[in-house]
């Protein structure tokens, strides 16, 4: 259960942070205004308090093993929100990055 509360960790805190870059993008880039400017910065600050959440007490393991997930992610939102089509290297990229995921958030330690 420990792993499966980690996993679902990571993913919410991509939703956040990722969502809250993309509604600063929209606010800014695409002249949606401030309305959507501040709720990114809402929704960046509220992926502040995830990693917190995490079983891990190593800040620096978590934001490490966060990067990856941060990666696909991205990937993931620009497929579902912008349409985005990734070639064979972007997804064979995010694969790497989350067996590098796994490896350091739940390889077994002694």
């Amino acid at each position: 259960m420990t792993v499966a509360r980690s996993i679902l960790l990571f993913i919410v805190a991509a939703l956040a942070e990722i969502g809250g870059a993309w509604l600063i993008w929209q606010g800014f880039r695409e002249h949606r205004g401030l309305l959507w400017i501040a709720a990114g910065v809402i929704a960046l600050g509220a992926y502040g308090f995830f990693a917190t959440f995490q079983p891990d007490q190593h800040f620096g393991r978590i934001l490490a093993a966060y990067g990856g997930v941060f990666v696909a992610g991205s990937l993931a939102w620009g497929v579902v929100v912008d349409k985005f089509q990734p070639d064979k290297w972007d997804l064979i990229g995010a694969g790497i990055c989350l067996v590098g995921v796994a490896v350091i958030m739940y390889a077994p330690r002694g």
